[in-house]
């Protein structure tokens, strides 16, 4: 029959149903905390029932800060979780006594809007978790917010808080490419793709888009921390950022600071994406290291004695070099 759903489909509708099931027993999300003072790091874990990890450590750092404290019955989201998860596993199961098309598509489609509306949730409470702050806490810094990442690294004062699926999301993750595949399997064996197909296979592609390559972020003066001196950052001249495959970010003061730091191996060189430095002229920029024209000179100055400006052209660069009596160079060779 032509309605009916492929051997193909039926199989995986149903591992994805039951995956779905396995998602209520693993968390679904972590938030990983690393500073100095916490050398093992924190974890704040989000099941779809509950919130775990070091939650009490958490929400003690939070009270200093102005953030809000965590509990699970806060949170409305934890009583709903395990009955969507239930239904869709439900009609995941359904489908497949149905063996009908478009009652599949129907399916795929609120998984993915699902997918897709959890993580609007999920961004709009960390936005008001990291913005809604005690103006009565024990310390505060002018415009700072606190929102974590919806996915990936981001700096909160001295804190690394890194954003990421855990066992249970991944679980998740799983069961929508292969509920979108089956969706595009499906979809290649019709004669005629109607709107509603193209609809389906759009929000497939929401789901399976790959995170988007992190770049640069702005170096806040007097706010963030060289990550290899711990010197707060203060000279918008000089310095820094060091970008990981992961999109992991360190900062620096200093064009020293951030070589020692490559050289100490506490980022493995072939897990450097990119390294970027400060523009001498135009402040507070931050320009590819790789091509970038650097001047070398003791009278540069610079915070931890590297004494390397870092300038977009080499017209701009010899503007400065008689100035300060300095050698044109490059990162390249100051890394041999």
């Amino acid at each position: 029959m032509k309605n009916r759903m492929s051997v193909t489909t039926k199989c995986i509708t149903a591992l994805a149903a039951l995956s779905l099931v396995a998602v209520l027993f693993f968390p679904m999300w972590k938030i990983e905390l690393s500073a100095p003072q916490y050398p093992e790091g924190l974890e704040l874990s989000i099941y779809p029932h509950k919130l775990g990890g070091d939650i009490e450590i958490v929400n003690g750092l939070n009270h200093y800060i102005g953030m809000r404290t965590l509990h699970t019955r806060d949170f409305v989201e934890f009583i709903v979780l395990p009955w969507i998860f239930g239904i869709l596993s439900f009609f995941g199961l359904l489908t497949i006594i149905i063996n009908r098309r478009w009652f599949f598509l129907l399916w795929a489609g609120f998984f993915f809007l699902f997918a897709v509306v959890a993580m609007i949730d999920f961004y709009r409470w960390e936005y008001n978790y990291g913005h809604n702050l005690d103006p009565a806490a024990p310390i505060q810094v002018p415009g700072m917010s606190y929102q974590p990442p919806l996915i990936g690294f981001k700096q909160l004062l001295n804190f690394g808080a890194y954003s990421i699926p855990d066992t249970g999301g991944w679980i998740f993750i799983a069961a929508g490419l292969l509920i979108a595949f089956s969706v595009y399997h499906e979809i290649q064996t019709m004669r005629k793709l109607s709107k509603k197909s193209a609809l389906i296979i759009s929000c497939a592609g929401l789901l399976t888009l790959g995170s988007c390559s992190a770049g640069p972020q702005p170096i806040k003066l007097n706010v963030d921390v060289c990550d290899h001196c711990k010197m707060t950052i203060t000279d918008p001249k000089f310095g820094g950022e060091l970008l990981t495959k992961k999109g992991k970010i360190y900062r620096f003061d200093d064009a020293k600071c951030l070589s020692g730091f490559i050289n100490a191996g506490t980022v493995k060189k072939e897990d450097v994406k990119n390294i970027y430095l400060l523009d001498y002229v135009n402040q507070g920029q931050l320009l590819d290291a790789s091509t970038c024209i650097l001047l070398k000179s003791s009278e540069l100055k610079s915070p931890m004695g590297g004494d390397l400006a870092a300038f977009a052209s080499k017209d701009a660069a010899e503007q400065f070099q008689k100035q300060f009596n300095a050698t044109l160079t490059s990162w390249n060779e100051i890394e041999k």
